[in-house]
């Protein structure tokens, strides 16, 4: 574990045990939950598991947040899932929300868990919803990232798998922003509402690689990719209106996505042993 800052302190414990949170949570609390036992691609392997190692710890956590009355909760959830397929691009928050995944359909359940704890008991509350976080330390063979497998792929020699021509399109956002929208979210956002965290910007998995290129190019490596079958239970498209946010709190991306891919390419190719 990295250094904490001055005045931090790490505890480690079960959020999903009341008893815990008791001890631990109190009016002054600002909490931001990002707590999470699955991804998508685990989702499928096991739905059950999905639902019951994530929904019953989340909601404990807004009950006791509730009766001991925490100044505010920020929720992060998940906004290249709950929404599925899509009428219309970029997706503002008022979309219809169907989800095709397991994990999808987990935090969609909480986001509304979440809602009516505001609604019921007052229970200072927003939700944020992520676009496809990426990032220095983003690692491959998680199940998660598409720009962590294709950088491991290029550096390893193997090649990058697509599914489709294109592959799927998707709003990659850098963590530091995400960071950053969740922050503004919590100090400048309103009570009950809903947030999108994204560029308004999509990209396919062939532009990743172009971009890509360029980066494994300068530096010898050669680029090789393999076409697949379309996946069903791939979404074709998900890129976020993050307006709302932008309006309520001021903020924005700052990392465009060629900048985030040479970060992210300089770090994974640090780490590789020769």
């Amino acid at each position: 574990m990295s250094t904490l800052p001055a005045g931090c302190r790490y505890i480690s414990g079960d959020y999903g045990n009341a008893h815990t949170l008791r001890e631990i949570l109190t009016p002054e609390c600002e909490v931001i939950d990002l707590a999470y036992s699955t991804v998508p691609k685990t989702s499928f392997e096991d739905p059950l598991y999905d639902l019951t190692s994530n929904l019953p710890s989340s909601v404990t956590l807004l009950q006791e947040a509730s009766r001991i009355g925490v100044h505010r909760v920020v929720l992060v959830s998940s906004g290249g899932t709950v929404y599925g397929p899509v009428e219309l691009l970029p997706i503002t928050e008022n979309h219809p929300t169907r989800p095709i995944s397991p994990y999808g359909i987990t935090k969609l359940a909480v986001d509304r868990y979440a809602m009516m704890y505001h609604r019921n008991e007052g229970l200072s509350v927003i939700v944020v919803r992520p676009g496809n976080a990426y990032g220095e330390d983003q690692r491959a063979g998680t199940g998660q990232g598409f720009l962590a497998a294709a950088i491991d792929a290029v550096l390893s020699g193997r090649d990058i798998e697509i599914y489709g021509e294109q592959g799927t399109i998707r709003d990659y956002i850098h963590v530091t922003d995400v960071a950053s929208g969740i922050v503004c979210a919590l100090e400048n956002g309103h009570d009950g509402k809903i947030y999108n965290v994204g560029t308004g910007i999509g990209a396919s998995n062939m532009e990743i690689i172009s971009l890509l290129s360029e980066c494994a190019g300068r530096d010898g490596y050669t680029i090789r990719t393999r076409i697949l079958p379309a996946r069903g239970f791939d979404v074709e498209a998900n890129v976020l209106d993050s307006s709302r946010l932008r309006k309520d709190s001021g903020w924005a991306p700052r990392i465009t996505l060629k900048e985030g891919i040479q970060r992210m390419w300089n770090a994974a190719k640090g780490r590789k042993v020769v």
